[in-house]
Formats: structure tokens, sequence, C-alpha cells
């Protein structure tokens, strides 16, 4: 869809509400005379209020949007520019209600951390009612994903009260797999073809957690998570996942732990020999990730175990003793029914995980899902299937504790984390809230520092094995970055 710009550059948002009501068009910024099917959002800044208008012509007619800000209740230049973006974004929304007649699942909200939009509200005072009732007139959200966020917003203000000044978390990814699913675009690369990548990838992952580990140290920050994801750990042979976690210990100080979680996914790789190497490196958080319980949906996503595999790994943890389970399942999955992912979530409710994280399909454009263009269960339907894992998750007395959104989910829906009370992961609130600080190391991670007024800067890694081998000397010399960011509470 053609879209003309006046006054602002906000493309960002343009895009999210272009992407929430017309998924299969793409932008395409234009100059000159409008002219055809097209969007005109106009922005007008005034002394003391400001202005904007969505002009939006589509092969069912002209449609009118708009929306006004008073920058006078606006605190700082920062507030005064969100505001500004968010009647942009309103307009283009209003106008786009009217060109479809449907409403969006998350009304007028496209970013990623929703329930970061209910936690002032509860901040200021208002009981759960009132920000319930405000939020869902405010963004034009159903009550079914207000409570969702009301629920994730209660925890990550709960976490919040517990953190120290110098509290941070530690990512190290793992970019391995035995096999590439069908809907995954992660850059990581198979143990079939690319095992003798492997052991100089751990080589060179020892060398920068030696430097981060010095610099963390002079920073004086205290580690209270450590994850370890990927791609899939586990695939890593038993001698270098051993000597990969034996070297993080002794090079960070990891006294300050609260959690500490190996996300070993795949139940093809997950064995009794490998689940006794994390129990006697103090892993305490593991997951076994089937994504369905249905063999003939496992055969159309490219996995190769079995739900009986599933179960096995399981019950191998719980021998050994000592860890929370997470387990991963993904709605709207090619072949999948309604009925089939009910099954999927009965199966696995009697395992009795800790957590359990119910993801909706992320049509990412890497993938070969989306590459083939297979087809895929209707976003009614997996709608259904959310609200059915709901349902019994409730049941069964799990609570949503974060959540967050993608680009391209199937339906506009969310991927929710749901637990048994007590045992949240600590390091999912952080992330998602933006809490604390991540530290990263491997092959695609990214680190994510956060200074108290609430700036944010990233890190990144390549996300390439090879890359990431090769650039060893860049990457360890641009910790630099994470010595020098200004935190706000380091004297």
């Amino acid at each position: 869809m053609k879209i003309y710009l006046h006054g602002h550059n906000y493309k960002y948002e343009c895009e999210q509400i272009l992407l929430s009501f017309f998924p299969d068009r793409r932008p395409e910024y234009s100059v000159g005379t409008p002219s055809g099917e097209r969007c005109e959002i106009s922005l007008k800044r005034e002394t003391d209020k400001a202005s904007a208008v969505c002009r939006l012509y589509t092969e069912r007619g002209y449609f009118f949007g708009r929306a006004f800000a008073s920058q006078n209740k606006a605190g700082g230049p920062a507030e005064k520019e969100r505001l500004l973006r968010r009647i942009v974004k309103l307009a283009f929304y209003r106008a786009a209600l009217r060109a479809t007649g449907e409403t969006p699942v998350w009304g007028s909200i496209t970013g990623i951390r929703p329930a970061k939009l209910m936690e002032p509200l509860l901040d200021s005072g208002l009981s759960d009612r009132a920000a319930m009732s405000l939020f869902c007139r405010r963004f034009d959200v159903s009550p079914e994903r207000a409570r969702l966020c009301l629920s994730a917003a209660k925890k990550g203000i709960s976490v919040r009260s517990t953190l120290g000044a110098r509290d941070v978390c530690l990512y190290i990814g793992i970019p391995f797999c035995p096999t590439r699913c069908d809907y995954c675009s992660f850059v990581s690369r198979t143990t079939e073809k690319d095992a003798f990548l492997i052991q100089p990838f751990c080589d060179v992952l020892k060398r920068e957690a030696d430097a981060l580990a010095k610099i963390t140290s002079s920073l004086g920050f205290k580690i209270i998570s450590v994850y370890i994801g990927g791609g899939t750990p586990t695939s890593l042979p038993c001698d270098l996942l051993d000597s990969l976690c034996s070297h993080l210990e002794s090079v960070f100080d990891f006294s300050g732990l609260r959690e500490y979680t190996l996300e070993a996914g795949r139940p093809d790789t997950i064995s009794p020999e490998k689940l006794s190497i994390l129990k006697k490196r103090n892993i305490t958080r593991i997951s076994v990730n089937p994504q369905t319980m249905r063999s003939d949906v496992l055969f159309a996503i490219g996995r190769r175990h079995t739900p009986e595999d599933v179960a096995r790994a399981v019950f191998a943890a719980r021998d050994i003793g000592g860890f929370t389970i997470n387990t991963d399942l993904i709605a709207g999955l090619p072949t999948d029914t309604v009925s089939g992912f009910s099954d999927t979530v009965d199966l696995v409710l009697a395992l009795e995980p800790e957590n359990i994280t119910v993801h909706t399909l992320c049509l990412k454009k890497g993938s070969r899902i989306s590459l083939e263009k297979t087809k895929l269960p209707s976003a009614e339907d997996t709608g259904e299937m959310l609200r059915l894992a709901a349902e019994k998750l409730t049941i069964r007395e799990y609570r949503p504790y974060y959540l967050y959104r993608q680009k391209f989910m199937s339906g506009g829906f969310e991927n929710v984390g749901w637990s048994k009370n007590g045992c949240e992961n600590l390091y999912n609130v952080c992330i998602m809230d933006e809490l604390t600080t991540i530290l990263a190391l491997g092959a695609g991670a990214s680190a994510k520092l956060v200074s108290k007024s609430g700036r944010i800067e990233r890190v990144f890694s390549p996300k390439y094995p090879l890359e990431y081998i090769n650039g060893a000397e860049k990457i360890i010399s641009n910790k630099k970055r994470i010595e020098e960011f200004d935190y706000g509470i380091l004297s």
C-alpha cells in the first residue's frame, strides 16, 4: 500500500497498523501527488496540542481517522515524542477500523510488550478492576487480553520490587540443533552437517566469557539469573556441555543466582547422562519442548522425535530430581486442528510441568513454512486453540506471568508463559519487562544494557557460528561498550 507521510516520519507506527489490518500488504512510501489505493497521514503540532489525521483510500472507499493529544500534560521531550507517535498510530487505526469493520485481537496495541502498558495504571494506585476497565477503553482491547496483561503486569511489578541496582541476568546462545524445524528462522546449524564447528565455537565462547566476567566483576554486577538458550544447548556432546558449564562457573560469580536455566528443548537431545551433568552443574530449570504431542504434526514441521520421547525426557528429569520443568507448545502448526491441540494440552498437563509456554505460530520470512506457503489452521481455529489452552491451564491452577507479541503471528495473537505458583522464570520476566541489564554471550546473542533512567542500548554478536568464530577478537573488543555504558547507578 502507498503511504504518504506529512509533518512526520513515523514509519514504524504506520507499518504496525498496516500489518494489523492488512497483513498481506507491505508499505510503499511515496512522494508527489497522492494517487490510487493509499494512506495519507498528517501530523500537526501546535503550542499546546497536536493532532493527527489519516485519510485512507481502499477499494471499498474513503475512510477518515483523527486523534489529538495535549502536549501540556506531557513531561519531557521523550514523553512528548511518545504522545506524537501514539496519535499518528491511533489516527491510522481509526481509519482502518472503519475501512475493514474488524477489530484486531489486540486492538490498537502493536508493541511487543503489551503488559508494560498496564503497569503504569497499577502503579498509579488504580484497583485491578479500574485498571482493566481503563485499559480496555484506551486500547480497544478485549477483557480476555486485558486479563493476561493484568496478570503479567502484577508479576513484573512484584519482581521489580525484589531487584537490586546492580542485579543483572546472563544469556548464553548456543546456535546448534539436531535438525531445523520448518517454522524456524533462527540462525542455527544442524549437528549433522556442522558438527565440526562445535569445538571451535565453544573455544571462542569461553574466551568471550573470560572477557565479560572481568567486566562484570569490575562493575560490581550481581548475576541473579543465567539462561542458556539457542538453538538447542543439549545438542552439544556431553564432554563439551560439561566443560562449558564448568568454565562459566569458574569465571563468573554465581553466588547470587536465584535460578539457572538451560533450554534443553528437543527431547531427542536429552539423555540421563546429560541431565546428570546439568544437575552436577547446579542448573535448576530446563525446557522439554514438544511443540505438539501429535505425531503427524511433528512430522509436518520436520521434527524427528515422538510424543513418547517427550514423556521419557520428562520422566528422566523427574528421576534425577531438582529441576523445574518448562514445556513449549505452539498453536497454529501445519496439519493441526482445534481438537488435536486440545489433546496436546491434556497430554502435557498429565506430565505436570511447572511451566507451560503457549506460543502462537510466527510466520517468519526465512522459515520453510513461509517460503513454501504451507497451508495452516485459520486465525479463528488458532484463536480457539489458545482459548482452550487458557481454560485448561486456569482450571489446573497455572497463571500467566509473562507475555509478548511478534510480527507476523497467526491471527495477531500472542505468546504466554503460564506457571504454577512460585515457579515463574525470573529471566523471562526481567527480559520482557526490561527490568535489568541482560549480559549476553554466544552467536546471535544480544546484550541489552538498561540504565536507571530507562535508556536502553543493545550490543549484538554475529549470528552465524562461523562468523562468530572468525570474529572472536572484534567480539571481545566490543565488550568495552558494556563497561562504558552509563547505567546511572555506578560511582
